[in-house]
This record gives structure tokens, sequence and C-alpha cells, in this order.
């Protein structure tokens, strides 16, 4: 999974989970900020990622999303329930899962066999 896709799961997983609205997203592995902005309705989630300058979007039901990565022109899968969430990105054709407690986001990559930590 790329870093800029993990770091745009970590921001709508942990807003979702979360119920908190953020502006940017820190990303321990890389010891910076990185800017966004969200929106989330009922049926639609929408957000801009302004340092790959993309929009992610798509449906939202009661515990899933059906994402649009447009930066990477990929779907991503994202599920979520308590604390938790799961999911599947197209790009890298591996699965991804995590959990949100507060506005910390650990996110586990399955392609990079790895744990990545955020804070929204």
């Amino acid at each position: 999974m790329k870093d800029s896709t993990r770091r745009a799961v970590a921001y709508l997983a942990g807003m979702a989970l979360s119920g908190e609205n953020s502006s940017a997203v820190f990303d321990y592995s890389n010891s910076r900020y990185f800017s966004f902005s969200g929106n989330f309705s009922s049926s639609q989630v929408s957000a801009y990622d302004y340092s790959e300058r993309c929009h992610i979007s798509g449906s939202k039901g009661s515990n899933s999303m059906a994402l649009y990565h447009y930066g990477n022109q990929r779907h991503i899968n994202l599920n979520i329930s308590r604390g938790s969430f799961q999911g599947y990105d197209y790009d890298s054709g591996c699965h991804f899962s995590g959990i949100v407690n507060g506005r910390a986001v650990s996110l586990y990559d399955y392609e990079r066999g790895g744990y990545f930590n955020y804070v929204i």
C-alpha cells in the first residue's frame, strides 16, 4: 500500500470511528503532518489529500465505505466497527486492518507486513 493511501485510510477511518473532525494526519513514519479535508453525510464520504492533490470519495453505509482514490485511480473498500476497521486496497491488491483509539490510528498493512501509526 502506498504511503499516501495509508494516510488517507487512516484519516477516513479515524474520523469515522472517533467522531472527531481533523484537517491533518500526523504520520509517525515520516514524522510530519499531511493536510486533508473531509466531509461525511449519511450516504456519502468525500476527502481531499492536499499533499497528493487528489480526492478520495464514495458511498457510505452504516458500517462500510466504497471509496475511489482519484490519485491511484483505484477503489478502496473500508469496513468499520466499534473502534476497528479493515478493508482492501485495489491499487496494491492487499488487505489492511487497524484500530482507532481516540485520535490515534494504528493500521496494519498486509503488503508491507507491518503497523503504521497516525494521529488525526
